[in-house]
């Protein structure tokens, strides 16, 4: 009798499920590895490398169009379709807002001049920023082109506080102040007109960036509405995180509190995963943080997060932040460790069950604090994050690694295979 064609994939795939069913040994080596221990093992790792992912070619496309039709003064076009974009809630595989970035690439040309300005320790030329604003009183009443200029406002704002030597050119907190108060006025007019539009209530929390000085309620209480008609959006609840940690240095009441309190409110959506987004940025920012963190329900959210979002940027993303942002710290105080802990022990699951291929520039961010300063150029970049992460994963099964096992990675999961 012929054996069918399909018998022995059929094979192949019951003996690659039994390999990856079978138990991952974790002895706790890694302790004692070096760089180049890790190095040597990480060669037994049979990972793909997406260099440019779907999200990045997503952000591109959004970001590329808005800047396309402000330089062609399309703004009528733009301004449809932001709208659009915030009606559909339509965004990136990510989960980043489409009208965002269409707004972020339509002012980009008039930030970077003055981000460039700043930097070279000059004051910036107004007459980009002035331009702008001539186009909200053409579009009186249409609300993207109102978020957009205010926007930029927000950002040139930003830029005279954050950019080094800035603050010490003449009259810095004075422009800093007159931007921030232009885009609260330019943005004043939409926001019962135009409540229920993400870029509107976005543009609103990020003024708040640009305005220091408020209470952590006021904060949470702008991001609550922004999470409440966006929510299937995380970058809006990291934001919220990322800032009432900074309207409360130091004190993480305020962080717990609203981390459980977005949970509940989107809970029909998120799972628990929303206590986990709250809180992920602003870990990255703080590790104190993780003095009142409920280990239990953050890998829990962990699980949820990763039950509605299968694609691979999550995984990534989730996977490097327990990989290198929890990754052990000998200087950490007592009372942190157990959380720290539990959540660098959710690598091997997230990995296992998770990881089909490695975007390298996730595991570079988790590498740097947010905000941080330049950048080298993006090879480097694309090579650290994938030496990076080959080490996390060689550290984990070291052991497997040493004792002649390869750990191989596809659509299929992660499985073991004998080395050759």
């Amino acid at each position: 009798m012929t054996t069918p064609p399909t018998e022995p994939m059929t094979r192949l795939r019951d003996a690659l499920r039994a390999m990856m069913d079978a138990p991952l040994r974790l002895r706790g080596r890694r302790g004692a590895l070096g760089s180049a221990d890790l190095d040597r093992l990480s060669r037994h790792i049979i990972l793909p490398t997406v260099a440019v992912t779907d999200e990045e070619i997503a952000r591109a496309a959004f970001q590329d169009r808005g800047t396309k039709l402000a330089r062609q003064e399309m703004w009528d076009d733009l301004a449809r379709l932001i709208a659009e974009t915030d009606a559909a809630r339509a965004g990136t595989p990510g989960g980043e807002s489409a009208s965002l970035l269409l707004a972020f690439g339509a002012r980009s040309d008039v930030v970077a001049m003055t981000e460039d300005a700043l930097h070279d320790g000059a004051i910036p030329d107004l007459d980009g920023i002035d331009a702008m604003e001539a186009l909200v009183d053409e579009f009186a009443g249409d609300y993207p082109v109102a978020a957009v200029v205010a926007l930029a406002h927000i950002d040139m704002a930003w830029a005279w506080r954050a950019i080094p030597g800035a603050s010490g050119l003449d009259g810095a907190a004075i422009r800093a102040a007159h931007h921030a108060a232009r885009a609260e006025a330019l943005l004043a007019p939409h926001v019962d007109a135009a409540g229920d539009a993400p870029s509107v209530a976005a543009a609103r929390c990020a003024l708040l960036r640009a305005q220091p000085g408020h209470g952590a309620q006021h904060v949470a209480d702008r991001y609550q509405h922004l999470i409440d008609i966006d929510p299937a959006s995380p970058r809006h609840m990291r934001g919220l995180g990322a800032a009432v940690l900074a309207a409360m240095p130091g004190d993480y009441r305020a962080l717990e509190l609203e981390a459980r309190r977005t949970a509940a409110r989107t809970g029909d959506i998120w799972g628990a995963g929303a206590y986990a987004w709250v809180y992920l940025d602003a870990l990255a920012l703080d590790p104190g943080a993780l003095c009142l963190l409920d280990p239990a329900f953050f890998i829990d959210g962990l699980r949820d997060i990763l039950a509605r979002r299968r694609d691979q940027h999550t995984a990534n993303l989730l996977a490097a932040f327990c990989a290198i942002t929890m990754r052990p710290d000998t200087a950490r105080r007592a009372p942190v460790i157990p959380a720290r802990d539990a959540l660098h022990a959710c690598l091997p699951w997230l990995l296992r069950d998770h990881l089909q291929e490695l975007h390298p520039l996730i595991w570079t961010q988790a590498l740097h604090r947010p905000g941080a300063g330049p950048l080298p150029p993006r090879r480097a970049l694309l090579s650290e994050g994938r030496r990076t992460a080959l080490r996390a994963i060689a550290a984990q099964f070291a052991d497997d690694i040493a004792q002649g096992q390869s750990i191989a990675f596809s659509p299929a999961g992660m499985y073991m295979l004998p080395s050759l």
